[in-house]
């Protein structure tokens, strides 16, 4: 089994994609670090976050963080990305270009969609899994109506997927979820208190092996 195999394959069991989005370079590690020890290990840090490909390379090599990069809009920022050891890559809009560079590095794409022609188009210009960006616009109901005649689809809800709802995207036929704001809570993250969002983390793995079982 290739490399890229195995990451998908890591992905889709663990479920969860932890976002980290911040405005504060200093905060990133130790958010990152908060989330692992909540017991998720799959993390997209995006591309506006400061320092963001520093960050990709200090976990390049982490025994047990997946590291990945989000908002990705153009091919030289996923080449960057790559290089710098990001496993996967995540855009918030479909770009044949972006899935052709993850391809050539042989990373796996987490492509950005929303209408039905969009998701089919990125999943034929050979995304690995459909990010459908942003989900709270369109909620549950056109989640379920994209899978009806399209099963095939490994879609991922991005946006409004919360500590509540997670489990009803699961059950609604998402492959895994990307959760931002809802685990890292801006607040606890601006008075330090990361202990809320390790709590967040291990809420949400809870619910994700409930789901499972």
């Amino acid at each position: 089994m290739s490399i890229k195999q195995q990451t998908i394959d890591r992905i889709l069991k663990e479920k969860i994609v932890a976002i980290v989005r911040l405005d504060a370079a200093e905060r990133v590690e130790p958010t990152i670090e908060a989330i692992h020890a909540g017991g998720l290990s799959v993390i997209e840090v995006t591309m506006g976050t400061p320092q963001v490909i520093q960050h990709i390379e200090r976990y390049a090599h982490h025994p047990s963080v997946l590291i990945g990069a989000g908002s990705v809009t153009d091919a030289e920022a996923a080449r960057i990305a790559i290089l710098a050891g990001a496993k996967f890559i995540v855009t918030p809009i479909s770009k044949a270009s972006i899935i052709e560079t993850a391809s050539l590095y042989r990373v796996p794409v987490f492509s950005g969609a929303f209408t039905p022609g969009e998701i089919l188009q990125a999943y034929e210009w050979g995304a690995d899994v459909i990010k459908v960006f942003p989900a709270d616009i369109v909620g549950m109901s056109y989640f379920k109506a994209i899978k009806a005649p399209m099963p095939f689809l490994p879609l991922m809800p991005t946006g409004g997927v919360t500590l509540d709802n997670a489990n009803d995207w699961l059950k609604a036929g998402a492959c895994a979820l990307g959760v931002g704001s809802a685990l890292t809570d801006r607040r606890a993250i601006a008075s330090g208190n990361y202990q809320q969002v390790a709590k967040n983390a291990q809420r949400l793995r809870e619910i994700v092996t409930t789901t499972e079982t």
